[in-house]
């Protein structure tokens, strides 16, 4: 049986914590900047973890089990 790839995509959009969660970067960041508050765009640029629920599936896109 062949191994499994990884997805190019998603190696590029998750990083692995130590504590072995995801790190992503959030949404709606790129472009319309304009009409979102200062406030909206300062939090945008903190990272976060993905959701548990969703772990499974990252896991299966990098090919980690």
């Amino acid at each position: 049986m062949p191994k499994m790839k990884t997805n190019s995509a998603a190696r590029k959009r998750f990083k692995l914590t130590a504590t072995g969660k995801f790190k992503r970067e959030k949404a709606y960041k790129s472009h319309i900047l304009t009409k979102k508050s200062s406030k909206t765009k300062r939090n945008l640029r903190q990272a976060t973890t993905v959701h548990p629920t969703d772990e499974g599936r990252v896991k299966k896109l990098l090919a980690m089990g």
